[in-house]
C-alpha cells in the first residue's frame, strides 16, 4: 500500500469531536480493508458512516484518492443536502451520495454502509435468481437479502425513496446488474457482513463452474442458520474481535489510515 504522508493532508483530529474521530478512523480503515481484499474499482465505489451526534452528517471518500491512500482525516464530511461540512481540497462522487444519503435519511439504525463492485457481487447480481442457498455463508442472508432494480449509474436523487423502500428494515442487498450492499449500526458490523455476503457471491460461481448439481439444504435449516448468525456471529462480542483482527492487520501493513 501507498504511504498517505505523500500527500501531505492536514490532520483534522484537533478539528472534530472524539466520536467523529473515531468513526472517521474506522472509516478509514474499512477503505484499507476494500482496497487489502481487491474489492476496490479504481474511484468508484463508496462507505460511508454517520456522524454520532450530528444532523445526519455522513462521511464519504474523496474523489482522487485510491482506497489504499484514504486516511481518518482526508474523508469528507456532508450534510444529506450533498453539502461539505468541512473544507477539503476534494470533491465527492454524486452516485456515492444518491446511494449513500438514500439510507442514512432513512433509517436511524443505518451508521455505516458499504457499497462494492466486486466482481463476483456484480456476477451474481447478473444472476436471474441472485444469491442462492449453497453454502453456510450464503445461508446468512436466507430470507433477509434485499434486491433493487437497476436504473443507471445511480446519480439521479429520485432513486433514493426507490432505494430505501426495497431495502426496508435489511440490512444487505444486491442491486441488480451493479454490485452489493450492506448496512450496520456500527462499521465493523457493516464490513464483517460485506465480506461475508461478497464471500457468498464467490463461493456460489465457484460452485456453479464445478459442472454438476448444485445440492440445496431445506428451507428449515437455511432459516436455523440465519438465526444461528444473527445471534453470534454478526454483531455484539464476536464481531468486534474479528475488527479487532482487521485492525491488528492493517497496523502491520501500513497504519497510515489512523491519521
Amino acid at each position: 500500500m501507498s504511504n498517505i504522508h505523500t500527500l501531505e493532508l492536514p490532520s483534522v483530529r484537533d478539528r472534530v469531536s472524539e466520536e467523529e474521530w473515531q468513526m472517521r478512523v474506522d472509516l478509514a480503515a474499512c477503505y484499507r480493508l476494500v482496497a487489502h481484499y481487491g474489492w476496490d474499482d479504481v474511484l468508484f465505489t463508496h462507505n460511508s458512516a454517520r456522524i454520532p451526534n450530528s444532523d445526519h452528517h455522513f462521511l464519504i471518500n474523496p474523489l482522487g484518492l485510491k482506497f489504499e491512500e484514504i486516511t481518518a482525516s482526508s474523508l469528507i464530511k456532508i450534510d444529506l443536502d450533498g453539502n461539505k461540512i468541512l473544507e477539503s481540497p476534494y470533491g465527492y462522487i454524486k452516485a456515492g451520495f444518491t446511494i449513500h444519503s438514500a439510507i442514512h435519511m432513512n433509517r436511524e439504525d443505518a451508521v455505516c454502509v458499504m457499497h462494492t463492485h466486486t466482481m463476483e457481487g456484480m456476477a451474481v447480481s447478473a444472476q436471474k435468481d441472485g444469491l442462492l442457498m449453497l453454502n453456510q455463508k450464503s445461508m446468512c442472508f436466507h430470507n433477509r437479502l434485499a434486491y433493487h432494480d437497476f436504473e443507471g449509474i445511480a446519480d439521479n436523487l429520485d432513486e433514493r425513496d426507490r432505494l430505501a423502500q426495497d431495502l426496508g428494515d435489511l440490512n444487505s442487498m444486491i442491486l441488480w446488474n451493479h454490485g452489493l450492499m450492506t448496512i450496520g449500526d456500527t462499521v465493523a458490523n457493516a464490513f464483517i457482513l460485506h465480506k461475508r455476503l461478497n464471500d457468498a457471491c464467490e463461493l456460489q460461481l465457484m460452485a456453479q463452474a464445478g459442472g454438476t448439481e448444485l445440492r440445496f439444504p431445506s428451507e428449515n435449516v437455511c432459516e436455523h442458520t440465519a438465526k444461528q448468525f444473527e445471534a453470534n456471529y454478526s454483531r455484539g462480542e464476536t464481531a468486534a474481535i474479528q475488527w479487532a483482527a482487521f485492525l491488528r492487520m492493517l497496523d502491520r501493513i501500513d497504519p497510515s489510515y489512523a491519521q
